[in-house]
């Protein structure tokens, strides 16, 4: 195995959460060398990595002469880059493989001072597919978040009632706003966190990732894509479901069917040693054979707004999209994986359906994490 080095806070880094099981807010230094796993860190959380009880070399920048440099007159800038200088060559790095998103301002000290650095981002991606114990147990726990989120908006839309032209609930009018409101409720009772989410309506549904916004009307259909952090693991689930409040037009029932038998169809495929970009093409396949337009069967160079028009699925764990790639260039599924499945039907200025599972790979097939129905009408 190469030497590793890696940069970073373990809030914006996965590939230094994964090695560092623990919320670290600032900067710090981490390395593979020889088999020995050492973290150069600030003395205010060297305790709290020493208590997590893994085996971690644990240093502080004391040991490479920060006290010498904080004394030496040197701007904040000339500190952190000798100081980086001083960390590396002091643990006797001279060539590292890094992650892509290395800091460019410490790879270009580091390069020099004569340090080798190899951008390898497979070697990260490959360690962080094969989820632990903890993070699949980080995974379910957001995933049960993300389906009380959807229970809470579906109770929502399900209460809506219609009020001088429009809609309304508990005496205010039904907007995505407030439905995002009740969702994020609903996640912090179950002990996790979103940023943002999908709530949107109408033709916003037909705009793959708009968050949504503004009153929703009689018979709009309402898509959401729920995607909460669990804290503790720092790993994602996500999870879409359509809704339509009232009448449901002919056209997005045919269109929903289409979807969840896309999923089936998927979902069955799913197992180690199947390539994620053959799944990609298979439903590809189905919906072009039902006059609906795919990536697979498009022009050179068009740009496709309506049908069929994104990759199937995507890896989740310590960010909500990462490897394996469920899409035309696609990856070799392995156990371990959590992966989603998420076909859709879009047309531009009308209306979009998704439904979207979260599949845990098994040594034989798949455990499909995502438990909530499918019903199209609230």
């Amino acid at each position: 195995m190469p030497n590793v080095l890696i940069v970073g806070d373990t809030n914006r880094t996965p590939e230094l959460r994964h090695e560092v099981p623990l919320g670290i807010p600032d900067p710090f230094f981490y390395a593979e060398l020889d088999g020995r796993k050492v973290v150069v860190i600030s003395a205010m959380e060297a305790m709290r990595l020493e208590g997590l009880g893994i085996d971690l070399d644990v240093k502080t920048g004391e040991e490479y002469g920060a006290d010498e440099l904080r004394r030496s007159g040197l701007d904040v800038y000339a500190y952190a880059n000798e100081l980086a200088v001083r960390v590396v060559r002091g643990l006797g790095v001279e060539r590292a493989t890094v992650p892509r998103n290395f800091p460019l301002g410490i790879a270009d000290v580091l390069h020099a001072s004569g340090v080798e650095l190899v951008v390898d981002q497979k070697l990260f991606d490959d360690r962080r597919r094969r989820k632990s114990a903890p993070e699949v147990a980080g995974i379910r726990r957001a995933q049960k978040a993300a389906e009380a989120g959807m229970t809470a908006a579906r109770d929502v839309l399900r209460r809506a009632e219609r009020s001088n032209g429009g809609l309304s609930v508990d005496g205010e009018p039904l907007t995505c706003e407030l439905v995002k409101e009740r969702v994020q409720a609903a996640f912090l009772a179950s002990r996790a966190v979103a940023d943002e989410m999908i709530v949107s309506h109408g033709p916003q549904t037909a705009i793959g990732h708009d968050m949504g916004s503004g009153p929703i009307a009689p018979d709009d259909v309402v898509l959401l894509d729920l995607f909460p952090m669990d804290p503790e693991s720092a790993c994602f689930a996500d999870m879409t479901r359509t809704f339509v409040v009232g009448d449901v037009p002919r056209e997005i029932r045919d269109w929903h069917a289409l979807c969840r038998e896309a999923l089936a169809l998927a979902v069955a495929e799913v197992r180690p040693g199947v390539n994620g970009g053959d799944i990609h093409r298979l439903v590809s396949r189905f919906f072009a054979e039902r006059g609906f337009p795919t990536l697979l069967t498009k022009p050179d160079g068009e740009v496709l707004r309506d049908g069929f028009y994104h990759g199937l699925g995507h890896g989740v764990g310590l960010e909500v999209h990462e490897s394996p790639s469920i899409g035309m260039v696609g990856e070799e599924l392995l156990p371990g994986d959590v992966i989603t499945i998420e076909p859709g039907l879009y047309r531009h200025g009308f209306a979009g359906v998704r439904v979207e599972d979260l599949l845990l790979v098994t040594d034989d097939g798949c455990e499909v994490l995502t438990d909530f129905p499918y019903d199209l009408e609230v």
